[in-house]
């Protein structure tokens, strides 16, 4: 049987064309115009899914961002943030083996981060942020690095025909689990790279919320 160091051993490939690119303030301001955390509380808590968040670079802000929306405590169980690896390992249950064969920036340890902040808060969803902010590169990724990481539970995901985004990479992580990331290459300085990042996550979070098929019958819809 392969050890699991060999299964991390090489990271995915990531396909052409599936990252966002650019100016870190334009990608935050495209996200935050086609985005409304409103609607994403409200329509979780219409499906009767929850949310957890697992957050590196942006230590908290995303799950502020989402706490602003009045009723938010129907929907948003908890949050974890992890700059360190021993917190991403012990808490998060990132397998050690990958962080020490590819490093934090990683769109595997995105999913893994993802769903291991949804395990910790028994949240339906759990939603990740890993990348450099800056100044300086770290573990030989360029400053601006960023992978979001997504996780639903099968059954959730299964019972409202929810499926991964376009340009979200597919992460094996559980078979309990729907996994995947999206990779951020962004420019700009630390907080422009943090903010563009919270916004980049609930814009995922929103698109995949929207994969629900239409005509879903309303007992399925309502959980």
């Amino acid at each position: 049987m392969p050890s699991a160091l060999s299964r991390f051993s090489a990271p995915p490939t990531t396909v052409p064309g599936m990252a966002i690119e650019g100016e870190a303030d334009d990608v935050a301001r495209d996200a935050s115009r086609h985005t409304d955390p409103v609607e994403i509380v409200q329509r979780c808590a219409h499906r009767g899914l929850t949310l957890a968040t697992g957050e590196s670079l942006t230590a908290g802000s995303l799950a502020a961002r989402i706490a602003d929306v009045p009723g938010t405590s129907a929907v948003l169980l908890g949050g974890v943030v992890a700059y360190s690896v021993t917190v991403k390992t012990q808490t998060l249950n990132v397998p050690e083996d990958l962080l020490e064969s590819r490093g934090a920036v990683d769109p595997d340890v995105a999913a893994w981060m993802a769903r291991g902040a949804a395990t910790r808060c028994a949240a339906d969803i759990g939603i990740s942020t890993t990348g450099v902010a800056g100044p300086e590169p770290h573990q030989g990724k360029d400053v601006g690095t960023v992978y979001l990481g997504l996780a639903c539970t099968a059954e959730a995901a299964q019972r409202l025909g929810l499926s991964l985004p376009e340009k979200t990479q597919p992460s094996d992580v559980d078979g309990d689990w729907l996994a995947g990331s999206l990779l951020l290459d962004l420019d700009g300085d630390r907080s422009e790279i943090r903010a563009a990042t919270v916004e980049g996550a609930l814009s995922l979070l929103e698109d995949f919320l929207h994969t629900e098929p239409p005509g879903l019958p309303p007992e399925a819809a309502s959980g």
